[in-house]
């Protein structure tokens, strides 16, 4: 999938460097009677200047196919008059939630004209303004240079998007966007250009390849001898340059259609950038096409058929839950994780396949924000595996050993990667992944939406059982019975403690790094003071802020069952999250998070010594909160004192 460019660059690198130096003027200063809307929004009113963002220009021009749809962004309430106080507002869908983006009416110009969009009427400014507030979303008019349709479409309404490559269209596309129309969606398509430099040449039919058009109509319409053709109606968002082909403005095939036909059509010869096509002229010129489905909350209207959707946040974290692809084995289990339940099958399929119909999104958040930062796009993907029952993260065996019923078509370098499904009703499990392992995209990065409408979704967060409310404790020996392996361990701990029958931070230490340092296998620097005496803290019971007989055993054994663990599970090195979670303690993905940057190193690995601080830490964490939760409804409350002595 490329991306929409266009190629006016010295012009437009000269414009926003304008920008930049201030030469911006108020709506006031460019004309006398500047007006908010003039006669209604439409089409007509966006005409593309001098920034590369025909693909938002396309999608504003959609946008205005629907009143409803159009001023949930662009709110109609406002004017240059009544209540005018110099600033405008806009609303924008961004990866769950809608904002508000509030802006001045400056508008960069040159010699009294808009650099930028502008409308066909000079005094109408909303359209200007509606690009400036979404440069400011995204941090810049020049963060808009390069884009694709979708990408605003989405932003408009909070769908999803579906391609399209007309080489592999399935043979129901013209129904498909007939019905994409009539259920609200808005649609954009484009014609590659394999030659960067070739980006916005016209073609001799007139239209531009490497550039973004509107899809504003789709028809089917009777021919004088009861034939009928099916046509199909685009906009060029510069607001000129048309198709000349078969159907254009003035072509001889307008003459077979009857008057009734043609106002059907609203047929009219003007240089507006609009015209219509056949279908299959359409199939032979254009090379994609996105379809954008709305959500239920971008429409209120009944009428219109909407799909049912579940948004689903997530993150990738370098070293703990970001996997890579199913090329590595070893890390793609710890991807994000969302439980996908189909309830029941299509009310009416439209062919002999039965099943449930759902279209997955998988959407990469605030690249384009901080492209000025070095940020560039990864390559993203994701599989759907079968699944019955396991309310738990699924581990490594189970991708070992299972296929997936179905994926995206490829890893690809876009915001976001989306692709229709029919499976059976059933339990299954979508894997989101980066197609190589380590790549950290940032905090609250991902977005996986469902559209169908009979779905249930949820993420899969890495919840383990906790093991009674700790590790198990041994049973204190009976009065007067001592065996004679306690009976050695008394006179090893005597040793070790002296005649006070206690052992400090300092003689923990020295004690467990002189054990350790005969396990060449344990991989560690051996235990610090501070380690040491977080030990202590959690095994003091009487407050003395040393360790008697019964404390140090206690302690001894847990040491001991935390090595098995950490032998048994690291020798894969399967990492922080797995070891932990082997350990008995449930946590979330936040929580694994702050426990690898705390406790892993450089490369990701955790020591022996680390590990056992890790434990120590969380153990007292439950105890302290367990302590608290004096009703054991899993919430509690602290006041700051209290947090304190918590920690």
């Amino acid at each position: 999938m490329s991306l929409f460019f266009c190629i006016k660059e010295e012009k437009r690198t000269l414009s926003c460097f304008m920008y930049q130096l201030g030469l911006l003027q108020n709506t006031t200063e460019i004309c006398e009677n500047p007006q908010f809307i003039v006669g209604g929004a439409s089409r007509t009113d966006i005409c593309q200047g001098d920034l590369g963002d025909c693909w938002l220009l396309a999608a504003i021009a959609c946008l205005t196919l629907n009143e409803k749809l159009l001023y949930r962004v662009v709110p109609q309430d406002q004017s240059f008059s009544e209540g005018y106080g110099g600033i405008f507002h806009f609303q924008f869908w961004r990866y769950g939630d809608w904002v508000d983006v509030v802006i001045d009416d400056r508008i960069p110009t040159f010699s009294n004209q808009l650099v930028f969009t502008k409308s066909a009427e000079r005094n109408e400014f909303w359209s200007a303004l509606l690009e400036k507030a979404y440069a400011k979303l995204h941090g810049s008019y020049e963060a808009l240079k390069g884009g694709n349709t979708t990408e605003a479409m989405e932003d408009f309404t909070g769908g999803v998007t579906e391609f399209y490559e007309m080489k592999e269209a399935p043979k129901e596309l013209y129904k498909i966007m007939k019905k994409a129309l009539e259920r609200g969606s808005l649609m954009g398509c484009s014609i590659d250009s394999l030659v960067p430099a070739r980006f916005e040449t016209r073609t001799l039919t007139g239209l531009v390849k490497g550039h973004a058009y509107s899809v504003t109509a789709v028809e089917e319409v009777k021919l004088h001898k009861d034939t009928k053709v099916r046509l199909v109606r685009l906009r060029n968002p510069w607001g000129q340059v048309e198709w000349n082909g078969p159907w254009s403005d003035n072509s001889k095939e307008w003459a077979t259609l009857s008057k009734a036909e043609k106002e059907k059509l609203q047929h009219q010869s003007a240089e507006d950038g609009e015209f219509w096509m056949s279908f299959e002229d359409f199939k032979k010129n254009y090379t994609k096409i996105e379809i954008c489905n709305l959500t239920p909350d971008a429409l209120e209207d009944d009428k219109i058929h909407k799909w049912t959707v579940s948004v689903n946040e997530g993150r990738w974290v370098r070293g703990c839950s970001a996997g890579g692809c199913r090329n590595y084995p070893e890390t793609f289990w710890t991807n994000p994780q969302y439980r996908l339940r189909l309830l029941e099958e299509d009310d009416d399929p439209e062919d002999n396949e039965v099943g449930c119909t759902f279209v997955v999104a998988l959407m990469q958040k605030n690249r384009r924000k901080e492209r000025k930062m070095g940020a560039n796009l990864f390559t993203i993907g994701f599989a759907i595996y079968e699944m019955h029952g396991n309310k738990q993260h699924m581990q490594k065996d189970f991708f070992l050993f299972s296929s997936s019923k179905a994926r995206c078509k490829s890893y690809i370098n876009l915001r976001e990667v989306t692709q229709r499904f029919r499976l059976s009703p059933g339990e299954y499990v979508i894997v989101p992944s980066t197609y190589e392992p380590h790549q950290e995209v940032g905090e609250g990065d991902q977005v996986l939406q469902l559209f169908s409408c009979h779905i249930f979704c949820y993420l899969c967060h890495f919840l383990f059982l906790l093991c009674g409310s700790m590790m198990p404790q041994p049973s204190p020996a009976s009065a007067g019975e001592e065996s004679e392996e306690e009976q050695q361990f008394r006179t090893i701990f005597q040793e070790i403690a002296g005649d006070d029958m206690e052992i400090t931070a300092n003689e923990l230490k020295n004690v467990l790094n002189r054990v350790i340092s005969k396990h060449k296998d344990l991989n560690t620097e051996g235990f610090s003071l501070e380690s040491c005496r977080s030990m202590i803290a959690l095994m003091d019971m009487d407050g003395t802020g040393r360790l008697n007989l019964q404390e140090f055993r206690h302690l001894w054994n847990k040491i001991k069952q935390w090595q098995g663990i950490f032998k048994h599970y690291n020798a894969d090195q399967s990492g922080i999250m797995c070891l932990v979670s082997h350990s008995g303690f449930r946590l979330n993905n936040q929580l694994y998070d702050i426990i690898t940057m705390r406790y892993a190193n450089e490369n990701m690995n955790i020591d022996f010594d680390s590990f056992v601080s890790c434990l120590v830490r969380l153990e007292a964490m439950f105890r302290a909160f367990q302590a608290f939760d004096q009703d054991g409804d899993g919430t509690i409350r602290l006041s700051v004192l209290e947090v304190r002595s918590a920690t």
